[in-house]
C-alpha cells in the first residue's frame, strides 16, 4: 500500500522560506517520478514541481521557477520542496504525488497516489 506523508508546512511571512518533505512508503521510490501540487481555496489543484526518477531532471511552472527547488533522496524515500521568496499567492495546501501514468508531468490525472497535504500560509 502506497503512503505519502507530507510535512513542513506552516505560517511564514512574505519573502520567507519553507522546506516541505514527503516521505513515501509501499513503493520502489527510486523508480518513480515525483511531483508537488498545490490547491488554494476555490481553485483547482495546480502543478508546482516534478523530479524524474531516471535522471533527476526537474520541472517547474513559471510561477515557481527561480523560487522553488524540488529534490529527492532515494535512500530516504523522500522528496523535498524548498520554497524561497514566498508570496501571498503561494498560500495553499501542498500535496506530493507519485506519477504512475505516462504523459505530462503537470497533469494531475497522471498521478495515482497522493499525500494528505500540508498547509502553507504566507502572511503579509
Amino acid at each position: 500500500q502506497v503512503q505519502l506523508v507530507e510535512s513542513g508546512g506552516g505560517l511564514v511571512q512574505a519573502g520567507g522560506s519553507l522546506r516541505l518533505s514527503c516521505a513515501a512508503s509501499g513503493l520502489t521510490f527510486r523508480r518513480y517520478t515525483m511531483g508537488w501540487f498545490r490547491q488554494a481555496p476555490g481553485k483547482e489543484r495546480e502543478f508546482v514541481a516534478a523530479i524524474t526518477w531516471s535522471t533527476g531532471s526537474t520541472y517547474y511552472p513559471d510561477s515557481a521557477k527561480g523560487r522553488f527547488t524540488i529534490s529527492r533522496d532515494n535512500g530516504k524515500n523522500t522528496v523535498y520542496l524548498q520554497m524561497d521568496s514566498l508570496k501571498l499567492d503561494d498560500t495553499a495546501i501542498y500535496y506530493c504525488a507519485v506519477q504512475n501514468r505516462l504523459g505530462s508531468l503537470s497533469a494531475t490525472g497522471n498521478y495515482d497516489y497522493w499525500g494528505q497535504g500540508t498547509q502553507v500560509t504566507v502572511s503579509s
